[in-house]
């Protein structure tokens, strides 16, 4: 076993190697950023020991002045940067030094695009922000010693494959971070180049950033002076300042610090509620996707201040799931500063704020989906299907959401994801009632789907969804602007007024003619199907199987199998064509045999046009078979 004073080297992981080369010799075409990024975790340093001493006040010991010191030399070509911050005790320096994004390295490295651009922006979803270092620095050594303990640990490694860690000493808690500089990156061991970097980046952090005062000295001057301090950077809470003092610059920049992005976000919104409530906000909307959106259950949501002090990192109480991708802050002034997660989900004064945040989020949306179409586009594209989540999870806000919502369309002219239930209703065809769609499990199979030919050839336009989430939605949105929404796949087809009366004379006409073939093709599949009936639906194909209006869409059932769930027994309705030659022959067939395989024939097509299995594949073959070798004597 090794004692506390050993030296131990670990290697890092096959990706980590793999990432820290991208990182060092690819990724970064601007490297000063690596300052904004330590001084961030050293922020949240800070940050996290403000919220443990709330309930301890005793981890402050008499260091209760907290800030970030940077300091620099340029003969040792090293630029140190020290936190009086919680610290990490050995076990938290191998969790978090030893192993880059423990939220997924391998996910990381999947994601690279190969451009460098695109590239840069992925280190921060990903948490590992702190190997930046390695840009500008060959060696990088870390001193830590964890706040309420009194051991401390030296973490050192040249970013090449493998780390040290060892016991150390440091008399104070808190983080120091060296970096041994390259030959080529001397300019930041230089002051008036960090204090640059730090006010162009990090002007907004609430830590004061400290650095020794840049003097020059005068030419006859020999008396020494004491060095002394500054603070380089504003050291304001950047949400608690007005508006109209704060440049556009500025609140992407604090956007960066809080979501660990390298993107600029698309939007954000910066308000202040007083009155029955005394809060601050700050909400932005990202440009791009975190790797894990889809994993509801991680933690997530806005950092949470009170009255200034940190709370806690990820309050999810503020904002419902469905907009879990907002990224911002929360200033309360009338919760009480020992507030826990328990005491976040019974406050009253919590519901309150979730219901203004939502709405203020909506409206952001809303405003930019009506004046910047172009980033109202790469939103959806990003966060589109979580969005899709809302009408189940927020009936208050349905209507709301319901209007931000994007669909793909049979009037369009490819699978974006383009048209609002505003654009569609407005063009609706006369007379129509109701906003018809149809869901598939691709918008390949959708669009070609044989339910949508009577719609094609009145001109009527259809949502085609292909989304996993879509019937789903459908089923909690039901209606828009008081129009229901209807499956062109669900339920016999009912046109209303725009199908005229002589329309509707010859469909029943049709229907009495066929009436024969109809039950003699329900004793024919009375184990497969619900009903059978003359259809007018269909102008190119011969048959389509059709679920009931209640039931379940073969879609979702489709996606429910697939995850081994149960869903309840429902057969189809099995419709026929009348004017398909196919089906005009099946009605003069004489020979039962004949007459038996080719109703199976017709029945396993229209199951593979709607994307289902067959449960008999072989015997689907054979007789298709059978019907083209008769067909050719």
């Amino acid at each position: 076993m090794m004692t506390e004073n050993q030296k131990e080297t670990l290697g890092f992981q096959t990706e980590v190697k793999q990432m820290l080369h991208l990182m060092i010799h690819s990724l970064y075409s601007n490297k000063e950023i690596f300052l904004r990024e330590l001084i961030s975790n050293a922020s949240d340093a800070v940050d996290k020991l403000r919220f443990e001493a709330l309930s301890n006040s005793s981890l402050l010991e008499s260091d209760t002045e907290l800030s970030i010191r940077i300091s620099h030399d340029a003969e040792a070509n090293t630029l140190t940067l020290t936190d009086n911050g919680i610290g990490m005790n050995r076990q938290e320096v191998i969790d978090n030094l030893g192993t880059i994004a423990k939220s997924g390295t391998a996910q990381f490295l999947q994601s690279l695009t190969g451009d460098q651009k695109k590239d840069a922006s992925l280190i921060g979803q990903f948490g590992v922000g702190f190997y930046s270092a390695f840009i500008v620095a060959d060696r990088v050594t870390v001193v830590s010693r964890r706040a309420g303990e009194t051991e401390a640990v030296r973490w050192e490694s040249s970013g090449e494959g493998e780390f040290t860690i060892e016991a150390a000493d440091r008399d104070r808690r808190g983080t120091e971070i060296t970096l041994h500089l390259k030959p080529d990156c001397t300019e930041y061991a230089d002051g008036f180049r960090l204090r640059n970097i730090v006010r162009k980046y990090s002007d907004h952090i609430a830590v004061p950033v400290i650095m020794v005062k840049e003097e020059l000295a005068a030419e006859n001057e020999t008396e020494i002076k004491a060095p002394e301090e500054e603070t380089v950077n504003s050291a304001t809470a950047l949400w608690t300042r007005p508006r109209a003092d704060l440049s556009d610059d500025e609140y992407q920049e604090f956007y960066k610090h809080v979501s660990h992005d390298f993107e600029d976000p698309l939007s954000w919104s910066h308000n202040k509620v007083e009155g029955k409530l005394d809060y601050t906000s700050l909400l932005y909307i990202p440009a791009r996707a975190p790797h894990d959106l889809w994993n509801r259950d991680i933690p997530r949501g806005l950092k949470l201040y009170v009255q200034r002090v940190f709370i806690m990192d990820e309050a999810e109480q503020f904002l419902p799931l469905y907009l879990r991708f907002i990224k911002g802050v929360v200033d309360s002034n009338d919760l009480s500063l020992n507030v826990s997660r328990e005491i976040l989900q019974k406050d009253p004064a919590i519901d309150t704020m979730r219901g203004a945040l939502t709405k203020r989020v909506l409206d952001m949306l809303s405003k930019l989906a009506n004046k910047d179409s172009e980033k109202y586009a790469l939103f959806w594209k990003e966060f589109g299907q979580v969005l899709k989540e809302g009408p189940a999870e927020d009936y208050a806000n349905k209507e709301k959401i319901a209007k931000l919502l994007r669909f793909a369309s049979t009037h369009g002219d490819g699978e974006e994801q383009n048209v609002s239930l505003d654009e569609y209703v407005a063009r609706m065809a006369e007379g129509q009632e109701k906003v018809y769609f149809i869901a598939g499990d691709s918008y390949a199979a959708a669009k070609s789907s044989p339910h949508l030919e009577i719609f094609r050839k009145k001109g009527i336009e259809v949502l085609v969804l292909y989304d996993r989430i879509d019937e789903w939605l459908m089923q909690h949105l039901m209606e828009f602007d008081g129009k229901q929404l209807v499956s062109v796949a669900k339920g016999a087809l009912d046109l209303g007024t725009l199908d005229s009366e002589e329309e509707k004379a010859n469909q029943e006409k049709v229907a009495e003619e066929y009436k024969d073939l109809v039950e003699r093709v329900s004793e024919e599949l009375k184990e497969q199907v619900d009903e059978v009936r003359i259809t007018h639906r269909l102008t190119d194909s011969p048959a389509c199987l059709v679920v009931g209006e209640m039931d379940m869409g073969a879609q979702m059932r489709r996606i429910l199998e697939s995850a081994g769930q149960a869903v309840p027994d429902s057969k189809p309705s099995f419709e026929l064509n009348p004017e398909h030659p196919l089906v005009q022959k099946l009605a003069n067939e004489s020979d039962m045999d004949r007459f038996s395989d080719l109703t199976a024939v017709l029945f396993d097509q229209a199951n593979l046009a709607e994307g289902g299995n067959l449960k008999d594949p072989a015997g689907y073959v054979q007789r298709l078979n059978k019907l083209l070798l008769e067909l050719s004597n």
